[in-house]
């Protein structure tokens, strides 16, 4: 299905909708709730398929009290303003699907965030969030999870719940070790942890059987498990500026790290910066499939 067009929501009507938010009497209070709310809702699109509203860049320090009352919305962004919070009434809106918090002041999640059951897809990256409520992990039918460029050192233990997650964006944090809940993601395709404090990666990596995209780069990782190299469905193995000195003799199993790569996201082994010792550094030289012939026993 295609989308409904609409114009923008202004930063004037915002305004027009807090005036009438703060003139109404207590008598006619949910006359002027239901008034206000009506004027965010015409701005509202149906977008292939899904009731959709976006106040993203509107320099929000708090959203309307009356977005609350939009039970219908499936998609809401709320990116690039300047809340410092969510209220509980948050849940409220239990037909979300995609939820944006990217890029506001957020210092932390509200727990009614798990209340929202059929939330697939949550954006609240660049923030400042250094936890994560436990009761996200009851959020069990997430797919697309990114808390990139926060503060978090760890996850709660809550979050080994979500097995349908596909895709888990931590990089650029506080983390010191994998969080023990990630290696029971099992779902997981994609997971960045580049740009974190990690030195090491747990022997439970060979969990993640379905994982294709791993990217540590930017950490001081000094080795890597065998066991990583277990996960024959791995495509993309990034572990440029780290601290390897050499790589596990069972890396030729991982046969769909088919080329060394440079670019960013190019399929292959990202191994560059790291102070690897002879012999593997020459043989590296070669390309992937020396660094291979070399490590295969013979």
């Amino acid at each position: 299905m295609g989308g409904k067009q609409s114009r923008g929501f202004s930063n004037r009507e915002l305004s027009e909708v807090s005036v009438i938010q703060g003139g109404r009497s207590a008598g006619n209070d949910q006359a002027g709730l239901s008034s206000a709310a009506e004027r965010i809702r015409r701005h509202a699109t149906v977008h292939f398929g899904y009731s959709t509203l976006s106040l993203a860049m509107r320099g929000l320090d708090d959203a309307p009290a009356e977005l609350w009352e939009l039970r219908e919305l499936q998609k809401l962004n709320l990116s690039m303003n300047c809340l410092c919070s969510l209220p509980p009434t948050l849940s409220a809106l239990d037909n979300l699907v995609v939820l944006n918090l990217w890029g506001n002041n957020l210092t932390s999640l509200p727990p009614e965030i798990g209340l929202l059951k059929k939330l697939r897809v949550l954006f609240a990256c660049r923030n400042r969030l250094s936890e994560v409520p436990e009761e996200l992990g009851s959020c069990a039918g997430l797919e697309v999870l990114s808390l990139a460029n926060n503060q978090i050192t760890s996850l709660p233990g809550s979050l080994a719940a979500m097995r349908n997650l596909t895709k888990l964006n931590l990089s650029h944090n506080r983390i010191a070790h994998i969080p023990t809940c990630v290696y029971s993601m099992k779902g997981l395709v994609f997971l960045h942890l580049a740009c974190n404090r990690l030195e090491t990666i747990a022997d439970q990596i060979q969990d993640l059987v379905n994982l294709k995209i791993l990217i540590v780069e930017g950490n001081s990782i000094h080795t890597l498990p065998k066991t990583l190299c277990f996960l024959d469905s791995l495509e993309l193995l990034n572990v440029d500026f780290n601290e390897l000195q050499s790589v596990p003799v069972e890396m030729y199993l991982l046969s769909r790290l088919r080329k060394l790569a440079c670019h960013p996201m190019d399929k292959g082994l990202h191994i560059l910066h790291n102070p690897l010792l002879k012999p593997i550094k020459e043989v590296l030289q070669g390309g992937l499939s020396s660094l291979y012939n070399y490590l295969k026993p013979t």
